[in-house]
């Protein structure tokens, strides 16, 4: 099975690395170094998943590719 995709990057504003899963709205989670932010991101995917499923909500299926990715047609 296909896994999310994740992105890192660094925020100046907040003075460190933000980690996100597209698909997964409002999934984030901020770290000192772009392994820590990766790691608070796997406990925030974690938790959305079990809210979800507790709330009897649709779980997205992983769609997100960037532009660098998809084949050009």
């Amino acid at each position: 099975m296909k896994d999310y995709h994740i992105n890192i990057f660094y925020s100046e504003e907040d003075g460190g690395y933000i980690a996100d899963i597209p698909d997964l709205e409002y999934c984030s989670a901020f770290g000192e170094t772009p392994a820590k932010a990766l790691a608070e991101l796997e406990v925030a995917k974690a938790a959305w998943l079990e809210a979800a499923r507790e709330a009897g909500q649709p779980i997205p299926p992983p769609r997100y590719r960037p532009v660098i990715y998809q084949a050009v047609r």
